[in-house]
């Protein structure tokens, strides 16, 4: 009965403006967040093993051959110190003789020479829990280069008629590696547990770099001749700066990557902030609709609270009101944004057939979150305008 005479003063047009305004502010903010979750894979090449944030600097060499590579810690202090920079880490590289012997039980058994590169962990997002060595051990974590297994799939294997190795047969096999060097030598047993598009070295803990380059190299130089910096901004002017007047070399496929990805962050986040702005109009155009509303049904109101109603039972009606709104709001921006994607979800898949989808809940989360918020200052707002009377 009282919604029956509260109603007679509602504008549908009024909200309708509402809910239109607040369905595209909605829709714009859960798809600008969808769509850069889907898509920045696509730029950053993300792995699962070395951050897109991460750029690899490398000492230039001349036409005549350049007698130091190496970095001494003052030139790694110096870098550290720069404003663009995060953290930096050294490429520490085996100085000892390996060989890697890999067999297929009655299909193939091959051996190659090869090297072994670490950097320190913090840098290898990958699972902590197979990327250890303890010493004393005979198991060796390894993660491989992309290009080698096509190297191998499509030059070695094709030319020899031999079976082609998947990256998850390759993950299953376990190498024998053998190091030699300080007049010992010793075999032990490789397990490759992630490959990378990012780095062109065959990558093993820092432990193991460690102990094996003490055990088989206890005399040799290791200063790094890579670095591995983490910056905050790829797009930063300063680093292409620096890099020049250092006579420095920078993996340039990476660094567009970054600036790529960066660019994307930053595009998303202006698209997310437009569409929040648009929510915050509808928040108002709704809050004015209300407002008018109960200006309209002063009278009723002071009647129906004159006659023993409760100021939240008087506010009941429009707190409703607006709480389903804001709900079917909701709904049809995940119902419009799963329309879209799927659209766009095709075209990128057929550009990219290896691209992975991507989880719905944070949109859930964000579009729960922003439900709640609203839905919560229109229920206060409503209140406090029923209290003035």
């Amino acid at each position: 009965m009282i919604w029956k005479l509260l109603r007679q003063h509602i504008s549908p047009l009024q909200l309708l403006g509402f809910f239109i305004a607040n369905l595209l502010g909605m829709l714009i903010v859960l798809l600008a967040l969808q769509f850069y979750r889907d898509v920045k894979p696509i730029f950053s090449q993300d792995d699962g093993i070395i951050n897109n944030d991460y750029l690899i600097l490398s000492k230039r060499i001349s036409t005549m051959g350049l007698a130091v590579t190496s970095f001494s810690e003052r030139e790694i202090d110096e870098l550290r110190s720069q404003p663009f920079t995060k953290s930096v880490g050294a490429f520490t590289a085996s100085q000892y003789k390996v060989s890697c012997y890999m067999g297929i039980e009655g299909v193939a058994n091959f051996g190659t020479q090869m090297y072994f590169e670490s950097v320190p962990d913090s840098y290898v997002d990958t699972d902590h829990s197979k990327w250890f060595y303890e010493e004393g051990s005979d198991l060796v974590p390894i993660i491989l280069p992309r290009s080698y297994l096509a190297i191998y799939n499509f030059g070695f294997a094709q030319s020899r008629s031999l079976p082609k190795l998947s990256e998850g047969v390759v993950s299953m096999l376990e190498m024998t590696v053998l190091l030699r060097g300080n007049g010992t030598e010793r075999r032990m047993r490789g397990k490759i547990v992630g490959f990378t598009n990012r780095l062109q070295t065959i990558l093993v803990p820092e432990s193991f770099m460690e102990w094996s380059n003490r055990e088989f190299a206890p005399d040799s130089d290791a200063s790094p001749t890579r670095l591995i910096v983490e910056v905050g901004n790829p797009t930063d002017d300063r680093i292409t700066k620096y890099v020049k007047e250092h006579g420095l070399e920078i993996d340039e496929d990476k660094l567009k990557a970054g600036k790529t990805t960066y660019f994307l962050k930053v595009m998303s986040g202006i698209v997310m902030a437009i569409g929040l702005l648009i929510s915050m109009l509808s928040f108002f155009i709704l809050m004015l609709s209300i407002y008018l509303l109960v200006q309209k049904n002063t009278q009723k109101l002071q009647n129906l609270l004159l006659i023993g109603y409760s100021p939240a039972r008087v506010s009941l009606p429009y707190q409703l009101l607006t709480i389903g709104m804001n709900l079917l709001v909701l709904v049809l921006a995940l119902l419009l944004l799963w329309v879209i994607r799927s659209y766009y979800m095709e075209l990128l898949w057929t550009m990219f057939p290896s691209m992975s989808e991507t989880s719905f809940i944070p949109v859930y989360i964000l579009g729960g979150v922003l439900f709640l918020l609203v839905s919560v200052l229109n229920a206060i707002a409503v209140r406090r305008k029923v209290m003035t009377i």
